[in-house]
């Protein structure tokens, strides 16, 4: 009789434990998504980049190169490279996953983005390739 009392109580703390935990990640999860969506707008140049994407804003501040590490020329001419085989894998749905490439960039060389917008446009491609194991030219993506 001891031991199934001691059973009861064990499987009651155990449904106990678990049923928090549940709710714990799934607040945990609503939060990195809220905070993980960076935005960046610039209305006298008319551009806009909305990246949604948890774990990246966690990313870019502890494991990113610090803003200033790359030149503006530098990081242009990664995202002109980046952005032209982003946008042909987001052209060919029957050959790549387009949970990963659902949509365009539109990235204009000749637009003067600023440093911002490039170094923040960069290091997603970098972070991304890293996740998802993807790799985007023949540059090895690393930190």
């Amino acid at each position: 009789m001891k031991n199934l009392a001691l059973i009861l109580v064990l499987a009651f703390c155990f449904i106990g434990c678990n049923s928090t935990k549940t709710l714990d990640n799934e607040k945990e999860e609503l939060a990195s998504t809220a905070i993980d969506t960076v935005r960046i707008a610039n209305e006298e140049v008319e551009y806009e980049i909305i990246i949604i994407e948890p774990g990246f804003t966690a990313w870019l501040e502890t494991r990113a190169q610090p803003k200033g590490y790359y030149s503006q020329t530098f990081l242009e001419t990664r995202n002109q490279l980046l952005v032209t085989e982003w946008n042909n894998r987001a052209n060919q749905p029957g050959r790549y996953d387009t949970s990963l490439y659902e949509m365009r960039i539109d990235y204009d060389p000749f637009i003067d983005y600023g440093y911002e917008v490039n170094y923040i446009l960069y290091n997603y491609f970098i972070y991304f390739q890293l996740r998802y194991k993807q790799q985007l030219s023949s540059f090895v993506p690393r930190i």
